[in-house]
């Protein structure tokens, strides 16, 4: 058992390195943990013997639905929503049209069985959101006319409709399928997956907003569990299960809930984790040797998909849009294939049917080749198609930039009576160095200037330089129980001392702000300043 706990120890250490290495040299850091598994494998250095297939799909299983969460949740729907159409073709129609041509392509050229064929097809027939965004993140790269919210939304879309093709594919190759059995089969997966994840969502959202378990990290376990349930019960109801967590994600990711900041960042940790995981198993459970064996037909599978298949499904797709060919020639080269495809080729691997060829291993090389191919050249071929946009830095939000520089984003609510209602900004005496950054207004985003007039009812957010000397400050706090002289009383009446100023109430697990006319109740918990 140690010695198990020392190799893990020792894998995620250099995991961690692996990621800076990867900046420096320019090599994608997924293909890294690929490399990782391999030396780690029967074939390599330390000779660990992992062929548990069964084992390995359970466990990427899960950390697919943890990646999917979070590629709803970290999506920006105000962004996403003007090309939410587009990533819905290419996430259903695109997957299907990709998925029909390789299987055409393998039947006929390659003389794959027509099962296999199909299932091939359904296997790598969806992009990798993980893989795309790992290199646009890395390379700081911002792309114009909302492409990286195309490939985002449809990058983190098209997983259910390849894990319904696989299934599909599975069931043909068992001879158990017709017709009508694929009509209803859709039917069932898309609206069960459809109304569970909008229900769970829903749930969770309520619940978040009323209570705040951010308290000892209980909201990253809720969160976690609602993504799981939204998982289970949709695929226990024979429904979509990755449709139905993705679509909670997006749901719960846009909706205004306590500690936000802190769950943004915690599920972008734990993908990242899910993700070295997946990598890694796919390395470690693939053996070497036998790559010669399959490497020409996925050679070519890799080239026919890449030059072919999804460009030519881009391109129809896209037609009625009226998108550039520099759009859809980007969007077409940025469909790398990555972890769902492996968790799929696994899924067929343990499947009970026979299958006459080696997918597994087919599908490591393609997207072994794709990662290294296109994710090398994915940064190159965008400035080259002259589609960087210098002014937009990809992911980027509030919570992003007051970790990156000196600066903090501060809440002011103008409710009725404030000294700033009906005052233009220009006529509002601030402190030094701080700028109102946003004005929230009917649940509208307005960007101030000097002319704009503030609203009773507006929310203000101001940006203000950070303060970092934390000697400097000295807290104490004191409780108002029940039967206290205070209670009731007036937050200027509290101390008649001038060393000490009460900066902060805590009420109900809520910080209050408060000024002298601020009534004092039972239970509430003073943070004073004190010299």
């Amino acid at each position: 058992m140690e010695h198990i706990i020392l190799i893990t120890a020792l894998i995620l250490i250099i995991c961690a390195f692996l990621n800076k290495i990867s900046n420096r040299i320019g090599v994608p850091l997924l293909l890294l943990f690929i490399a990782l598994g391999i030396v780690s494998g029967c074939d390599g250095v330390l000779r660990i013997e992992f062929e548990n297939y069964v084992l390995a799909e359970r466990i990427c299983s899960i950390a697919l639905i943890c990646i999917m969460f979070y590629g709803g949740f970290g999506t920006r729907w105000d962004q996403a929503r003007c090309v939410s159409l587009k990533a819905g073709i290419l996430s259903t129609f695109g997957v299907i049209c990709t998925a029909g041509m390789v299987a055409v392509f393998c039947h006929r050229i390659l003389d794959f069985g027509l099962g296999e064929s199909f299932l091939l097809g359904a296997v790598i027939s969806s992009t990798d959101a993980a893989s795309v965004f790992s290199i646009l993140r890395s390379q700081r790269l911002g792309l114009k006319n909302n492409t990286d919210s195309l490939l985002e939304l449809e990058s983190g879309s098209n997983d259910p409709c390849s894990y319904l093709l696989t299934i599909i594919a599975l069931a043909f190759i068992d001879g158990g399928i017709d017709g009508w059995n694929i009509a209803s089969l859709l039917c069932r997966q898309f609206a069960i997956g459809i109304i569970v994840g909008g229900c769970v969502a829903y749930a969770a959202v309520t619940v978040l907003s009323k209570y705040n378990f951010s308290h000892n990290g209980a909201d990253m376990a809720f969160v976690i569990g609602a993504a799981l349930l939204s998982y289970s019960c949709a695929a226990m109801a024979d429904g979509n299960g990755y449709l139905s967590v993705y679509l909670c994600g997006i749901i719960m990711g846009n909706r205004p809930i306590h500690n936000k900041k802190a769950l943004v960042h915690f599920a972008n940790g734990v993908t990242g984790l899910m993700q070295i995981l997946i990598f890694f198993l796919l390395g470690l459970l693939a053996t070497p040797s036998r790559i010669p064996d399959v490497f020409m037909p996925a050679f070519c599978i890799m080239l026919f998909l890449t030059f072919m298949a999804r460009p030519l499904a881009v391109f129809l797709l896209m037609w009625p849009f009226r998108s550039s060919a520099r759009e859809n020639l980007l969007v077409s080269f940025a469909g790398l294939r990555g972890a769902a495809s492996i968790v799929f080729a696994i899924m067929a691997v343990v499947h009970p049917g026979e299958l006459g060829s080696d997918v597994f291993h087919i599908v490591f090389c393609i997207v072994l080749l794709s990662i290294s191919f296109q994710g090398a050249l994915l940064a190159p071929c965008a400035r080259m198609l002259k589609m960087t946009d210098g002014n937009i830095n990809v992911m980027k939000t509030f919570s992003d930039y007051s970790e990156d520089v000196d600066l903090r984003f501060i809440k002011v609510v103008v409710r009725k009576g404030h000294a700033w209602v009906q005052k233009k900004i220009k006529d509002i005496v601030f402190p030094p160095e701080t700028l109102v950054a946003i004005i929230m207004r009917d649940g509208k985003r307005i960007i101030p200037h000097g002319e704009t007039v503030v609203l009773e009812s507006d929310i203000a957010i101001l940006t203000a330089k950070k303060y970092e000397d934390d000697e400097a400050l000295a807290f104490r706090e004191y409780s108002v129980k029940e039967g206290s002289p205070l209670v009731g009383k007036r937050i200027c009446e509290f101390s008649s001392c001038g060393h000490e100023l009460v900066i902060m109430l805590i009420r109900n697990e809520r910080a209050i702000v408060p000024n002298g006319n601020t009534l004092m109740e039972k239970n509430d918990t003073l943070v004073i300043a004190v010299q």
